[in-house]
């Protein structure tokens, strides 16, 4: 049963989680449900999240593992069939790429939920959990014994740990704690982010247009909905941000060529300077980082928070085994172990995205070339587009075993 602290007080558990996005509550949920005393550390009452998030086929069946999938599902819609469109206008242009979730035997890639639905689930869920402490505050300091790690919280009390989890985002406390360093980039790209209603169905499409700017995508939700995901320069960005509803809507037909036709705005606005980050190593110090407090890069291809999951799964695979093997959960070998399951996936993710991105900036003639080859190829070869979609969803080489379609025993 979740409970809240009332003064000051201090608590003991195997793993403190910091940071309650949807990884940070995965996380505590899956490390609760294994059996370790686990608190999730964050403040609540954050605002409300208008983005939407694809949860490809491999976080699916971890959520499914979890017993979270059933609540999430109706809020969802089926991605099953994504379309690539090449509206650079320039000399060298791809040909349009459809991928079939079907060529897998998938009835979808993934499924697109508003973050808002997935929160409250999520958080639902937190509360049930007989091994879960919520602890409704800040982490202020983090204090790296031999043994373990203390964590004060910004209203007195103060949590210790064996592990301690960073899933508090690009400005990780916990990381920073951990004397964890990073290297960040930027583009001279905003992502202008927003829900619409539209006149004719998605059919389950997720279409995205390659502009010179940046990826357009628009993402299926249930009914004729979509989400859209706009990346432009920052000027351009901030432009679209205060047109009228009305006229917004009809900018963002005419970018779209009409494919869904009139369009309806349906949410508030966000928008966010695109940038990237990756930490030099996810564990150090009883320390160790999922989701955006390890990588961060633009939102292409829907790998953010299913990258995220995967750090969330590997690690409870990880620690588990150490503590059945007797091992302390917060040594540098278990937090060896993990780097090292990590490094490859985060590495490919990373670098992938950048230069999927980087490619659409460039006037380059031989960057336009290989990139056009290459969607061609995956368009007509049947070999490596099966093998690209597999790969999109999640590496087979390093998918967790929750992710597999196993079922996670619950501990006693």
């Amino acid at each position: 049963m979740a409970a809240k602290t009332a003064g000051k007080s201090s608590a003991k558990v195997d793993v403190a989680v910091v940071g309650a996005g949807p990884s940070g509550m995965a996380c505590a949920i899956l490390f609760a449900r294994q059996g370790f005393s686990t608190a999730l550390i964050a403040p609540s009452g954050q605002s409300e999240d208008g983005r939407t998030t694809a949860l490809l086929d491999s976080s699916v069946e971890m959520l499914k593992n979890l017993g979270l999938w059933d609540a999430i599902r109706p809020h969802a819609a089926p991605l099953s069939h994504m379309r690539i469109i090449d509206a650079t206008e320039r000399l060298i242009r791809a040909p349009e790429i459809v991928f079939d979730a079907s060529e897998l035997k998938l009835e979808a890639f993934g499924y697109n939920v508003e973050n808002k639905d997935l929160n409250a689930i999520l958080a639902k869920a937190c509360s049930g959990e007989k091994n879960l402490q919520r602890f409704d505050a800040r982490a202020d300091a983090l204090t790296i014994g031999a043994q373990s790690v203390i964590v004060s919280l910004d209203d007195g009390n103060t949590v210790e740990a064996a592990l301690t989890i960073g899933a508090d985002g690009r400005r990780s406390k916990v990381r920073d704690a951990a004397g964890i360093e990073v290297s960040e980039w930027r583009y001279p790209q905003s992502a202008l982010v927003l829900n619409l209603e539209h006149h004719v169905p998605h059919y389950n499409h997720s279409t995205e247009f390659h502009t010179r700017s940046g990826p357009f995508t628009l993402v299926p939700l249930p009914g004729r909905r979509s989400s859209l995901v706009c990346v432009v320069e920052p000027d351009t960005a901030e432009t679209l941000k205060h047109l009228s509803d009305a006229e917004l809507a009809l900018e963002i037909e005419r970018r779209a060529h009409s494919v869904y036709g009139a369009m309806k705005v349906s949410s508030r606005r966000q928008c966010y300077p695109l940038g990237g980050l990756s930490a030099k190593t996810v564990a150090r110090n009883r320390c160790a980082l999922v989701g955006e407090a390890a990588h961060v890069f633009p939102p292409i291809g829907a790998q953010g928070l299913n990258l995220g999951l995967r750090d969330v799964a590997a690690l409870g695979e990880i620690v588990a085994n150490a503590r059945q093997q007797g091992i302390d959960i917060g040594s540098g070998e278990v937090l060896l172990r993990y780097e090292r399951a990590r490094r490859p996936d985060i590495l490919s993710r990373t670098t992938g995205v950048d230069l999927l991105n980087r490619s659409l900036l460039t006037d380059l003639l031989p960057v336009q070339l290989a990139r056009s080859v290459g969607l061609y190829l995956a368009g007509k070869v049947g070999p490596l587009r099966r093998l690209l979609m597999r790969e999109g969803i999640a590496p087979m080489f390093s998918r967790p075993r929750l992710m597999k379609g196993f079922s996670q025993p619950r501990a006693s």
